[in-house]
């Protein structure tokens, strides 16, 4: 397993921690004290982690849009807080090939969630994709997000 799989794991053990308790300031550091992590997948993780706090709102936003007749709060904690990861990725890091962001978060989902979450959440950032990365990849014209 690749590091920033691991990054992206420990980020959403990191989101669905807050989402139950409620506590927004949960962050890496509490979950590394209580839990073996791989240290070389702590940076990355803290910088999914920042960038989400940060742009929260947007993204939540942007995911209810693109979930047809979705709400936020209807979502299972696991698969809303898998799209908070990979939107936020698309939007905000455009280094990371979107092919890469959206087969990470099916992975994931099919490990963390149930049966039903991969072909969801894949069609929800598929349309994301589309909006977010509309110019494609310009080194070979084609749609990166197809």
């Amino acid at each position: 397993m690749s590091i920033r799989r691991k990054s992206r794991e420990l980020a959403l053990q990191c989101l669905y921690q807050i989402d139950q308790s409620g506590n927004v300031e949960a962050d890496i550091a509490a979950m590394t004290a209580h839990f073996d992590v791989n240290k070389k997948a702590i940076p990355y993780a803290q910088e999914l982690i920042s960038g989400i706090r940060l742009h929260s709102d947007a993204l939540n936003i942007m995911i209810e849009v693109h979930a047809k007749n979705w709400r936020l709060s209807r979502m299972a904690v696991i698969d809303r807080n898998i799209l908070r990861i990979a939107a936020f990725e698309l939007a905000h890091m455009p280094e990371v090939p979107s092919s890469v962001i959206l087969n990470e978060a099916i992975e994931i989902a099919k490990r963390f969630s149930t049966d039903d979450a991969a072909p969801f959440i894949n069609g929800i950032l598929d349309s994301i994709c589309r909006t977010v990365r509309k110019e494609g990849d310009q080194r070979t014209g084609q749609d990166e997000c197809a």
